[in-house]
């Protein structure tokens, strides 16, 4: 149940207004998540639920408003609707004995272009019976009726799970062999909160220790009292970005070394994609605009890496005047002005929201990559960072 949220299935549920969006959610979930009447459009924003859908696994489930909404803020409504559909691993339509019309013919049109799996329910099915012969993934129920809803709705669902939720990736774990040492190091500095290390930093020990690995945490001013100690050599060295030049100056070069940041650029979205936009660096001219992404916000310091340290060092890689900006939160930007696309680590992001950028990305030729792989190209040390994954 502690399980983070970018770690969690996201579950998408969507429709028109009362057809039994919210009801569905809550037999579910077995909760009173979200308001229930017979006067359409209870539902006015996104409803997220985090919960154990055994045995599928920890999930959140997002109840969207209606898209038939004709209230006076319907507009708004469903657009952040609409914006939901990137952020969902699993889609889900609901409707009822009316069938299926252009709203939901939208939505699924949406789904296939971004190849999210989608199920469609077709609720109310004891005041009218219908058939959509022509649809795939089909369950018909009644959320008032139906006793074996909750049971039908999960192996429903499991038969459409995404291959990378079915088998989770490895963060670093199937990188190296069992009962191997790997060093990672963890500089405390500004961005360290206070008490604890961040969070992909904390994945990625859990990844270690259940890969049967033996990691080794260090700061990077004691990494090479660390190597010392060792009888036999690391089998890979993880860095935090920042202090990458330092550790790779420190590192014999016969021993993997790679950063947090490039270890889940491969795990939240496409590592030969980031590695390919990097290489747009060399082409920057003055007066190029760079957009600089963050899938969360949190309070800048004075030296933070997104708004100063990234832009300072594409600055001096490239001897150009750029035009940086930054963009924080779920929401996409209209990313046509941008020559470059520079995505966050995506610790507090899943995986699906990641790869939707992604394709838009590539649906306008714009390049894409992320923190730690422009890190380790504007130092001049990328090919030694991406060895260890074979690129």
């Amino acid at each position: 149940m502690k399980t983070l949220k970018s770690m969690r299935l996201h579950i998408g549920i969507f429709g028109k207004t009362n057809v039994g969006k919210s009801s569905l959610l809550n037999k579910i979930s077995n909760q009173s998540i979200s308001i229930v009447s017979d006067i359409a459009g209870t539902t006015t924003d996104v409803v997220e639920k985090s919960m154990e859908l055994l045995p599928i696994g920890p999930v959140t489930f997002l109840d969207t408003a209606g898209l038939d909404d004709k209230t006076d803020l319907a507009e708004k409504r469903i657009e952040k609707t609409m914006k939901i559909i990137n952020r969902c691993d699993v889609a889900v339509v609901v409707c009822d004995y009316n069938g299926i019309d252009e709203y939901e013919e939208e939505l699924i049109k949406k789904f296939k272009e971004l190849n999210i799996p989608y199920l469609i329910v077709v609720n109310k099915c004891d005041v009218k019976r219908i058939s959509l012969e022509d649809y795939e993934n089909v369950l018909y129920t009644s959320t008032v009726s139906d006793k074996d809803i909750v049971f039908r709705f999960k192996e429903a669902l499991v038969r459409l799970l995404p291959e990378d939720f079915v088998n989770t990736p490895k963060i670093a774990g199937d990188l190296v062999p069992e009962k191997s040492t790997v060093i990672l190091v963890v500089p405390i500095d500004k961005e360290a909160p206070k008490g604890r290390i961040i969070l992909p930093q904390v994945q990625t020990i859990r990844d270690l220790l259940d890969s049967n690995c033996l990691p080794y945490v260090v700061k990077e001013n004691e990494l090479k009292d660390a190597l010392d100690n060792l009888k036999t050599p690391p089998a890979l060295v993880v860095t935090d970005s920042q202090a990458f030049k330092k550790v790779a100056e420190i590192v014999p070069d016969d021993i993997p070394l790679t950063s947090f940041s490039i270890l889940f650029a491969r795990l939240k979205g496409d590592l030969n994609e980031f590695v390919k936009g990097a290489q747009a660096i060399e082409n920057l001219r003055d007066g190029d605009k760079v957009l600089i992404l963050e899938s969360c916000s949190h309070h800048a310091i004075d030296d933070d890496i997104g708004k100063v340290k990234i832009p300072n060092w594409l600055k001096q890689k490239t001897g150009k005047e750029l035009i940086i900006e930054n963009y924080s939160g779920h929401d996409f930007p209209d990313i046509t002005p941008y020559k470059l696309i520079i995505h966050c680590g995506a610790c507090m992001t899943n995986r699906r929201e990641v790869l939707s950028r992604i394709l838009v990305a590539n649906n306008k030729n714009i390049p894409i990559t992320n923190y730690g792989i422009v890190i380790s190209y504007c130092l001049g040390i990328l090919p030694r960072a991406v060895k260890v994954f074979s690129i």
